[in-house]
């Protein structure tokens, strides 16, 4: 695991600035605290931050081919890089190294572009080819390992692990993206390949960028997608069967390391899952780690304890501060643009106690997105067959009329809040969706901002984003059709973004063997009512699990990994918010409107509203923008806030 940057020059062979590419690369040290090297030719330099896990004694990067005219510079890990290696090694390819990196470079000479469709496991890299004059990035499958961009004015390319490589660069413009802001203040995150820069972009996952020296940027090409084929026919004792021998298989390959290897722990099923197929696989009592907090109703821990009690674990427990609020700044240097998700905070404290004792760790993340383990899953469905039942054309002025006649209750069990459900039955299945995972709806969105912000939005809706995916989704069904969308989204913008920067902060390596992507296209072409059956979601992985866990672990309703906004902003952050909301470093961008931040703050923190979710995303971007738009940078490039 480690930080990759890159410049080069599109346009010819001009001499490489060493010591940017220094900088730049000594920025992401956090990645990669074991080793740093640079490289350099006429138009081109690749640095690297090493964090070793595979071949410690040889494996340092940039690494080069036979003849050192193909170099690459790597992040992540290729599980099947032993099988590959044997194979071009037939082919007359000649190995130094046991690392998985040198297979990179051998597999690029081998089948060019298409050597990606070969790699198992998560990666970014970036490889130059001097006899082609080739740049060539590649991000993976489900795009677990992150890779930022830009082209500069001047025509120079810089990539790099984190927007952080990118704004060290003095060439780099900080103009904010308007459709990037309404897309933060919809999902909470910035989905790919957009930044909250204008110049700057993620590489989308299943992606790669070739470049050609002297020759305009293409466009990123797409390598693979879930494919939702249906499996001819199974039965659903085979399907729990084999799902248990794919899910064993990926967590062994996961466990691949020469250092120390553990696991997260919440006590949840998908986490709980990996635990017990790694103490089934190892020799050695299974590392674990997990958190607790003081208030019962974030608390999983005791479900966790169960687990580790069952399978002998070595389990290490430490309560969060309820009251962490310094994380909060810290948090926006980490991520770099806004980022919304409020479990950052216990995400990154559960990383720094993994890696007191371990420097890789698998987790369960990705299995609510592959099996349909979301609550919103279950209602999207309901509500489609509501829909159905009716054409848009009635039940748009119905339950639209319904939806502004009845009261917002925030403060109902779920049960009773028909107000959204009557008005994502007004909408049509994208819209419907949008509105369910939205954390500011439309008309939200339509008080916070300005009316000259909402001008040069130039009418684009972040609804948009999910329809773009939707739109490509090879499967029909409603579920499957969310799922694709979670999967091109959410999974890789919010939890994915969220793991990688809490994890190598602290030099901490994460694998997350249910997105294997061998796992991700069987489970992809699994029955509909194998995932969701009536209200039961994971219901195969659950049964399959059955003999392993207890039922209280695999049946009990889903918690999450969340921590209490709500009291939070009416209690020991309350006056933090009032100054940031209220402050000069909002109301000097010219994006808000200043009178409905006064009145979400009003109507929150005397209980009539709980605007908590909303709060904390105008919180996160305020820290953003001291923390990183006004940062310092190079003095003759430091721009003013701009909204492009």
């Amino acid at each position: 695991m480690c930080g990759i940057v890159g410049l080069f020059d599109t346009r010819g062979k001009r001499e490489i600035d060493r010591a940017l590419l220094g900088r730049m690369n000594q920025i992401q040290v956090h990645r990669g605290p074991d080793e740093g090297e640079l490289y350099t030719e006429a138009g081109v330099g690749l640095g690297h931050r090493r964090l070793s896990i595979m071949d410690v004694s040889s494996g340092q990067q940039p690494l080069f081919n036979e003849d050192g005219s193909v170099v690459v510079v790597f992040n992540g890990e290729i599980y099947n890089f032993q099988e590959l290696a044997r194979e071009l090694a037939a082919l007359g390819h000649v190995f130094r190294t046991h690392c998985d990196t040198e297979v990179i470079v051998h597999a690029w000479e081998e089948w060019g572009e298409h050597c990606v469709n070969r790699f198992r496991g998560m990666f970014a890299f970036g490889l130059w080819d001097r006899n082609q004059q080739v740049l060539f990035l590649a991000r993976d499958r489900l795009g677990i390992k992150p890779l930022y961009y830009s082209l500069l004015t001047d025509g120079t390319l810089i990539f790099g692990s984190e927007l952080k490589a990118l704004l060290a660069h003095p060439d780099f413009i900080r103009d904010m993206d308007p459709h990037a802001i309404e897309d933060y203040f919809a999902y909470g995150y910035i989905p790919e390949p957009k930044t909250i820069f204008r110049q700057a972009f993620k590489l989308s996952p299943a992606h790669t960028l070739k470049l050609h020296s002297g020759k305009s940027m293409p466009e990123p090409r797409q390598y693979w997608d879930v494919p939702f084929i249906l499996h001819d026919s199974i039965t659903e004792q085979e399907a729990q069967e084999e799902l248990i021998v794919r899910l064993r298989e990926s967590v062994k390959i996961h466990l691949m390391t020469e250092v120390p290897l553990g696991a997260f722990l919440s006590g949840g099923v998908d986490s709980s899952a990996v635990v017990a197929m790694m103490a089934d696989i190892a020799e050695e009592p299974v590392n674990t780690c997990s958190i607790s907090f003081g208030d019962p109703a974030f608390n999983e821990s005791a479900y966790a304890q169960k687990v580790a009690d069952r399978y002998h674990t070595r389990h290490n427990v430490s309560q969060v501060d309820q009251d962490d609020f310094d994380l909060i700044d810290k948090l926006a240097s980490l991520y770099d643009e806004p980022f919304a998700d409020s479990s950052a905070m216990p995400t990154y404290r559960v990383c720094e106690l993994a890696r007191k004792r371990v420097t890789v760790a698998l987790s369960g993340d990705g299995g609510d997105e592959n099996l349909a383990g979301y609550r919103r899953y279950r209602w999207h469905v309901y509500e489609e067959r509501m829909r159905s039942a009716l054409p848009l054309g009635l039940r748009k002025p119905l339950f639209g009329l319904l939806g502004s006649l009845y009261p917002k209750a925030d403060w109902a069990p779920k049960v009773l809040r028909a107000k959204s459900t009557f008005e994502a039955l007004a909408r049509d299945s994208v819209e419907g969706y949008f509105h369910s995972v939205s954390i500011m709806k439309d008309k939200m969105r339509q008080c916070l901002f300005s009316d000259s912000f909402k001008r040069s939005l130039q009418g684009y809706q972040a609804v948009e984003v999910l329809r773009m995916h939707a739109g490509k989704c090879p499967a029909q069904d409603s579920l499957s059709r969310v799922q694709y969308v979670d999967m091109k989204t959410y999974l890789a913008g919010d939890i994915l973004t969220k793991v990688d920067r809490a994890s190598m902060a602290h030099a901490l390596e994460v694998r997350v063997p249910l997105l294997d992507h061998k796992l991700v296209e069987w489970i992809s072409g699994l029955p509909v009512s194998f995932k969701l059956h009536g209200q039961e979601g994971k219901y195969v992985f659950k049964k399959s699990l059955e003999p392993y866990l207890s039922n209280d672990i695999l049946y009990r309703d889903k918690m999450g990994f969340s921590v209490p906004l709500a009291s939070w902003f009416r209690g020991p952050l309350r006056q933090k918010l009032n100054n940031a909301l209220m402050g000069p470093v909002l109301a000097n961008t010219g994006i808000f409107n200043q009178a409905f931040l006064k009145e979400m703050l009003d109507q929150h923190q005397s209980g009539r509203r709980d605007y908590s979710a909303s709060l904390w995303s105008l919180l996160m971007f305020e820290s953003f923008l001291r923390n990183v738009l006004h940062a310092e940078q190079p003095r003759s490039y430091k721009n003013d806030l701009k909204v492009a």
